[in-house]
């Protein structure tokens, strides 16, 4: 072998490297230690060993050297190794290296290159001149960083950055202008740039608009993108811009920017504009705008990838493929896949809808892939383009029952002489292909007494994959005897012996197929599979194939796929077998056998064929969504299946057709000829055909020999249905629109490892014009081809009803009497609290809403709710209300809710009095000063919170209500089994949903492609691969609250099939099959969430006695903590934190924290502010934040929930329907239409800040939300104040799951260095460490409130609750102990109340406790005292 330092001289000298660089002596010793090529990409990476890094001239020398030698045939990459990785000359490299770093952000990697770093201590420290760049450089990034620095035999290395606040705002200035300068500039790098030839041109047609005064040339050709590469000068490209992101500069120029692709390729493109109209006719412009653009393409500094910048260009109408059939009448396509077939499908139903009324089509079929989930979109996409939709379905037949018998007729196998026979052939199908060999034996009781064994010669030379296969070569065959001879032969050999093979519905095929070319008679004697009887008897097993089920049995098979040696194995495992199944069932005849498999679990051991159904009448699609049902529920294995039963129990108002390649029709003409297809083909109602090019897989996998026998095969199945008098329809299993999309399900399909087909060529699978499906079946001859592809497409879709797969209008549950029950609730509640007769403002309101809520068929909606709150207050639990649901007074009066929308009011508890502030003088009536009843005296209970109903139901009233509540955590299962026990299991489901593939994982799947495949695509076409791929469904999953009801006069089939969520057969609950927002209108969801809050409240109440609905609203002590923690007696230093809210739900986060200490609340109308203004998005940052901060209004008069609007507009005396619709728009972040904006413009009572402030907002928070949400943390945070250690007991029993109980039980010395560990990784802290931090700041609280946190005690401690010890002492539970879980937590408990533990070894025993565990115990004292084995046993 040649020496790799002697390599690495004949390299300087091809080179012509010179000697006189200084460190000549260490770069003579260099040696080659390996060249990576990249054939496809045209790279070589040469790795290069030294004892220590080059100086940086002699690198940079030797790079250049390397890369002019080589450039003229082959791209280079220079990679350095050393010895000891001296980062002497470091600072040489930095701003080479870095400028070339493939790890930093472009603006971070152009700010740090002119920045050298410092050695301290060891690390390498980067001065950072502001914080935006220190944001962007996360530690992982400086980690990566380092570990690049190898490529210049840098190692050990370790930098972090250090920020120069002195320096900070003038370079924050400088980083923008270098930005603004480098964009600006980007033209004359393009200009610059070395003209590399023209691609060749591709035309579309179209019609342009022009942006800007520069005209593309006319005369110049369309260029590929694939074609267009860095340094391409001059030439026009056209395709569709599917991402943009505009760039406004300080100086007002725009960059109009994104990415573009003709599907050839993809790449980012850029145009400066300046001119005022031309920004604002490029700020129009929408991702799928096709466009043409001329330029020159470069790569980019920032960006390390090639640009495209624009001189000119123009938008272009696309028109794409045409319909080119010229007849009235275009085909119907009858077999299509949305992108709801899992990870199959990619376009969406109303794409494909839109495709098929593109190409003329009158109606389209969904069928996808086991489910009818795109059915909702695909109904609203046809009634929008007039076009029918035909709903239906592609399942996963399986026969109901298996052949362990074939032939079956009445004997035994003892003492009875059976031949066991394998055959080897040239292929799958016993139509085209033939035996090459039959292996025989003769057995009884277990001993071979005879064999059989010959070649047959095919005639034609084997292909590879049979000779590999069957180790069966040309010359074994040559010479061998023709079929008729052998197979009379072997008939001979048989006789009337049973007959036995493994997987044997193949041989018999072969068999049978050969004895009739030959004119003998077929097997008409029994046959034993033992595949069959195998998958009967080991249903848990996956696999039983020969060689699996050899090993399990110990049978010898020293040469699989020879039929001699697979035979006599196949006759060793049958005996083992048939006595196994003797043995479990008591059975050992051969007739009765085959009843025996309808009680196994057949549809497991099943392979599934497919086939299409299409519902004909409403009732069939109900039997549809039962067929689908029993699919995924019953009898799921994998895939969802439906047996041959089921599907002849379900027929009526269904037609079934053959499908494709899968199917069984298919299948048999392929592999057992016309007459078993024949067989099969009764049981549909219609026969598919389908394009040559959609059975390309077959031909690649030699299934079938060419595309004239796949003719053939398709020919034949258009002559059966003509003899049976089926149509036979031309269908596309269209899984995507263009054919340039097949590259997004090639992805999906390489993204799913245990796909079978993941590395093999995809078969096109486009959607087919109508002149595209007759010219892929012109091999019918005309009149046929228009017959399959128009005419009988046409008959099938006008032989389906008009059908509707969701409902219109509400079916809501029944309860008598539910309508008097509410009214019944709701005024005796009314009464109690407001006397008899009520005040006007309640009356009016309670009869409007109950009008509302009654005439819609609302009350029973209530009234369930209702039953709810009262048992899990009745339970000890109380409920919060979610949403809006505390806008209605019925509501809050029949108790639902506590939140009470009136306008601020007093009442008197005991007379009856009352008073309300109607004009907006108090933004809660918590707020309302104390005040004794006028009449009586007594003292006033204050309450109302001004909410409009209309944020409930609607402005008309007619919403369909969604009531969410917030049970606790722990009472959420019994809230759900409540109403499952109200309505029956058959009428209560959970809410189905559909998780599909979201961005991130789509870009991780087109990354993982060109990873794999070598492709080296740009960051735009996996940009554009990513957009492909993205939206398919991927799995499904269940609303972690959502319980649906079904009216008891209906069932679910009425409305959606059913499924286990995520396919877990083992889950609970059923879900919907539809995701719920598809039929939120039709069926009744009731939100029963679990909460930490209610949870917390109830351990708070059981530990102090104190009922919380008596803790009053505006307790000062408790308002003082919104701004100060002076009350719980300790300073901001100590708890790092101005306020006080620390643990308190809603006002503990950092976030909210700020919104304190700038604002400091102290009404609960303010906390209500600050709620909104925190939950809402574009609300408090960039707009009320600036208004409260420089003065133009205060807290409480900002927009902070999406009521304030309409009643603040109301107040202001706009019309309350204008006041409602602005609300509407503006919570939705719609804006405000121009109608409204003209009512209010001519308002002068609305202050100039609002509507702006307005026009800022995306989404709001309603009030009764953030209401119901306040109460709970008051109550909590009343606690905090007054009842310290009951607070921090529960808060870290219910809220916490992270502990360093460690540091906590070391003292608050302890926590807070941990804490600051913590807090100096920044960003960088994991998310564990984040949610750590929390419980450490609440511990710190804790101990500096004197309340000391112990270590667990193995005789005290609890399972899985903290324990107060005494008021300046709480105990931790087991499972703080980190790792050690709830289960063995409890377990420790359990073994401790049996007896008490004696030792170490009894401890670890009994509690179950691992080596790692009883360590930690030990390390932290908690075993001192306890000896180390069980003193008893000395004795």
């Amino acid at each position: 072998m040649t020496d790799k330092n002697e390599l690495f001289l004949r390299l300087l000298k091809q080179i012509h490297f010179p000697d006189q660089f200084e460190d000549n002596d260490i770069l003579q010793k260099g040696k080659i230690e390996n060249v990576d090529v990249y054939a496809k990409e045209h790279r070589w990476d040469i790795h290069v060993f030294f004892a220590t890094p080059l100086k940086y001239e002699t690198y940079i020398a030797l790079t250049k050297a390397i890369t002019a030698s080589f450039s003229s045939f082959v791209n280079t990459r220079l990679f350095v190794g050393t010895a000891d990785g001296s980062d002497e000359y470091l600072t040489d490299y930095w701003k080479y290296a870095v400028k070339n770093s493939k790890i930093l952000q472009p603006v971070a990697r152009e700010f740090i290159a002119s920045h050298k770093p410092e050695k301290t201590d060891g690390r390498w420290v980067i001065p950072v001149d502001n914080s935006v760049v220190d944001g962007l450089i996360e530690q992982r990034m400086l980690d990566k960083l380092a570990f690049e620095m190898r490529n210049f035999g840098f190692f050990n290395l370790k930098f972090i950055t250090e920020l120069n606040e002195e320096n900070s705002q003038n370079n924050l200035e400088n980083l923008q202008q270098l930005q603004e300068e480098h964009e600006q500039n980007m033209q004359q790098a393009y200009d610059a740039t070395p003209e590399k030839s023209r691609p060749k041109p591709q035309q579309y047609p179209t019609k342009r608009t022009r942006y800007g005064n520069r005209k593309l040339d006319e005369n110049m050709p369309v260029s590929q993108i694939k074609d267009v590469v860095d340094g391409t000068r001059n030439v026009v490209i056209e395709g569709n811009i599917f991402k943009l992101n505009n760039k406004e500069l300080k100086s007002g120029t725009v960059i109009f920017s994104g990415e573009i692709t003709d599907y050839t390729s993809s790449i980012a493109f850029k145009k400066f504009v300046s001119d005022k109209e031309q920004i604002k006719s490029v700020s129009a412009i929408k991702p799928g705008t096709w466009a043409k653009m001329q330029g020159s393409a470069a790569n980019d500094q920032w960006t390390h990838d090639v640009v495209f910048n624009v001189t000119s260009f123009e938008t272009v109408e696309h028109v794409g493929r045409q319909e080119k059939y010229k007849g009235d009448k275009k085909r119907v396509e009858l077999h299509l896949h949305t992108n709801m077939s899992q990870l199959d499908g990619t376009n969406s139903a109303t794409d494909l809808v839109n495709t098929a009324k593109k190409f003329g089509q009158s109606a389209v079929a969904i069928t996808d892939h086991g489910d009818v989930q795109a059915f909702p979109e695909a109904y609203n996409a046809g009634k929008s383009a007039g076009i029918r939709i035909l709903y239906g379905l592609e399942a996963n037949m399986i026969d109901d029952h298996a052949e362990l018998v074939i032939n079956p007729a009445s004997m035994t196998y003892e003492d009875k002489e059976f031949t066991i026979f394998d055959v080897e052939t040239t292929g799958l199908s016993s139509v085209y292909d033939t035996i090459i060999e039959i292996g025989a034996v003769k057995m009884k009781n277990g001993e071979v007494l005879k064999r059989f064994d010959k070649f047959i010669n095919p005639h034609h030379p084997l292909s590879e994959q049979t000779i590999n296969l069957t180790s069966i070569t040309d010359e074994m065959v040559d010479k061998a005897d023709d079929e008729g001879v052998v197979i009379k032969e072997f008939k001979d050999f048989y006789g009337d012996d049973p007959l036995c093979g493994h997987n044997v519905q193949f041989d018999v095929g072969f068999v049978n197929a050969a004895l009739r070319r030959n004119g003998l008679d077929e097997i008409t004697q029994p046959v034993v599979d033992t595949l069959e009887v195998s998958r009967l008897l080991h249903p848990e097993q996956s696999r039983h194939t020969l060689d699996s089920l050899a090993k399990k049995y110990n049978v010898p098979l020293e040469h699989h796929h020879r039929a001699n040696q697979d035979a006599e194995a196949t006759g060793y495992l049958m005996y083992k077998l048939l006595d196994a199944f003797k043995k479990k069932y008591n059975e050992d005849n051969l007739g009765k056998m085959n009843s025996y498999a309808e009680g196994g679990q057949v549809y497991k051991r099943a392979r599934p064929s497919h086939m299409t159904i299409l519902a004909k009448t409403q009732a069939g699609l109900k039997n549809l969504y039962k067929l689908v049902s029993v699919a995924s529920t019953k009898d799921f294995y994998r895939v969802p299946r439906t047996p041959k039963f089921e599907l002849n129990k379900y027929h009526d108002g269904l037609l079934y057709g053959s499908a494709c390649s899968q199917g069984d029709v298919f299948t048999a003409m392929m592999q057992k000829g016309y007459d078993e297809a024949r067989e099969k083909a009764r049981f549909y109602d219609y026969l598919e055909i389908q394009p040559p090019a959609n059975y390309s897989q077959l031909i690649a996998n030699h299934l079938v020999a060419d595309e004239k026998q796949l003719e053939d095969i398709l020919t034949n199945i258009y002559k059966l249905g003509k003899e049976l008098k089926k149509p036979v329809v031309a269908t596309g299993d269209v899984h995507y629109i263009d054919p340039h999309d097949a590259i997004y399900r090639t992805i999906l399909t390489f993204s799913q490892r245990g796909n079978p087909n993941r590395d093999e060529e995809q078969p096109d699978l486009h959607f087919y014009t109508t002149q595209e499906m007759l010219d892929a079946f012109s091999f019918l001859g005309k009149d046929v081809a228009k017959e399959v592809v128009i005419d009988n497409t046409n008959k099938i879709a006008d032989s389906l009803d008009d059908i509707a797969p969701i409902k219109s209008g509400l079916y809501p549950p029944h309860i008598d009497n539910a309508d008097e029950q509410m009214k019944r609730l709701t005024y005796d509640r009314a009464y109690k609290l407001y006397g008899n007769p009520l005040p006007k403002i309640v009356g009016d309101r309670i009869k409007l809403e109950l009008h509302s809520i009654i005439s819609n068929g609302y009350a029973v909606i209530y009234l369930i709710s209702q039953k709810l709150v009262a048992k899990s207050n009745k339970d000890g639990y109380l409920v919060g209300s979610r949403g809006s649901v505390g806008s209605s007074l019925v509501a809050t009066m029949s108790g639902i809710t506590e939140v009470n929308p009136l306008p601020p009011h007093y009442r008197c508890p005991k007379c009856k009095y009352s008073k309300f502030f109607e004009n907006g003088e108090y933004g809660s009536g918590f707020d309302l000063p104390d005040k004794k009843c006028p009449k009586c005296g007594t003292e006033l209970v204050k309450d109302g919170q001004d909410i409009p109903f209309a944020t409930f139901l609607g402005f008309h009233g007619d919403k369909v209500p969604d009531i969410d509540l917030n049970f606790s955590g722990d009472y959420q299962p019994v809230a759900h089994n409540f109403i499952r026990v109200m309505f029956g299991p058959d009428n209560s489901y959970r809410a189905g949903t559909i998780a599909t593939v979201a961005d991130k994982t789509a870009y991780g799947y087109a990354k993982h492609y060109d990873e794999v495949k070598e492709l080296n695509l740009r960051g735009a076409e996996l940009d554009r691969l990513a957009t492909g791929v993205s939206g398919v469904k991927r799995t499904t999953g269940q609303h972690p609250a959502g319980i649906v009801v079904v009216p008891d006069n209906m069932d679910i089939f009425d409305f959606t099939p059913v499924q286990y969520p995520a396919d877990d057969v083992h889950a609970a609950w059923l879900t919907t099959h539809f995701d719920f927002h598809s039929i939120h209108d039709n069926i009744l969801k009731f939100d029963i969430l679990g909460h930490d809050d209610p949870t917390m409240i109830r351990m708070l109440q059981d530990l102090s006695g104190v009922d919380p609905l008596t803790i009053p609203p505006d307790d000062p002590g408790v308002m003082s903590l919104f701004s100060s923690p002076k009350i719980l007696g300790v300073t901001p230093q100590q708890i790092q934190s101005e306020t006080g809210t620390l643990g308190v739900p809603e006002f503990g986060t950092r976030f909210v924290r700020g919104m304190l200490e700038e604002t400091k609340p102290t009404t609960f109308s303010e906390l209500l502010q600050i709620s909104g203004l925190s939950h809402g998005t574009d609300v408090w940052l960039g707009n009320a934040e600036n208004l409260v901060n420089n003065g133009t209004c205060k807290l409480k008069d900002v927009i902070g929930c999406r009521d304030n609007i309409m009643m603040d507009l109301i107040h202001w005396g706009v019309d309350p329907e204008v006041a409602f619709t602005t609300m509407e728009t503006v919570r939705h972040g719609k804006g405000i239409s121009d109608d409204n904006m003209a009512v209010l413009k001519k308002n002068k009572k609305i202050p100039a800040w609002y509507i702006p402030s307005c026009l800022k907002i995306k989404y709001m928070f309603p009030k009764a939300h953030a209401t119901a949400y306040i109460l709970m943390a008051l109550r909590i945070a009343w606690f905090k104040v007054y009842y310290p250690e009951i607070y921090y007991t529960a808060y870290f029993s219910v809220r916490a799951d992270l502990f360093d109980l460690v540091a906590m039980s070391h003292g608050k010395n302890t926590v807070k260095a941990a804490m600051k560990k913590i807090q100096d990784d920044g960003n960088d802290a994991s998310a564990k460490d984040k949610s750590l931090l929390t419980v450490l700041e609440i511990a710190n609280e804790c101990l500096e409130r004197g309340i000391k946190i112990n270590m667990v005690d193995i005789n005290k401690s609890e399972a899985t609750n903290f324990k107060i010890i005494d008021k300046h002492t709480i105990l931790a539970p087991f499972n703080a102990v980190p790792g050690l879980g709830d289960t063995v937590a409890k377990q420790i408990v359990a073994a401790r109340t049996e007896q008490k533990f004696l030792s170490k070894e009894d401890l670890a025993k009994r509690g179950r406790l691992s080596t790692t565990i009883m360590n930690y115990l030990e390390d932290n004292g908690v075993l001192d005292g306890m000896p180390a084995q069980n003193q008893l046993s000395l004795f």
